[in-house]
């Protein structure tokens, strides 16, 4: 085992730079924007019904097709597509 480095710890000198251990780590560009977009859609599943969350999270997580759901829950596939259209409605509101 080591010690822990603080990323402030110095990697690099030539006598003029540094280079700091944290210069070195990555950073995802978009990382705040992701992070704003998984808050909207964890705000905004909150605001659907339960039937709703059910098809979309068979949608986009279980990776099943409208047909699929309507037989599952007894609905046809054309309600399907109304209610998962209406749901990512919901979800997406305020996301611009």
């Amino acid at each position: 085992m080591q010690e822990p480095v603080s990323i402030y710890t110095p990697i690099y000198n030539n006598g003029s730079d540094e280079i700091y251990l944290m210069d070195q780590i990555g950073d995802d560009g978009d990382s705040e924007e992701k992070r704003v977009f998984q808050m909207t859609i964890e705000k905004g599943l909150k605001k659907l019904s339960e039937r709703e969350k059910d098809i979309i999270n068979k949608r986009y997580f279980l990776d099943r097709t409208q047909m699929e759901i309507a037989e599952e829950i007894g609905i046809s596939q054309a309600q399907v597509s109304r209610l998962e259209k209406s749901a990512l409605k919901t979800i997406f509101n305020d996301y611009n």
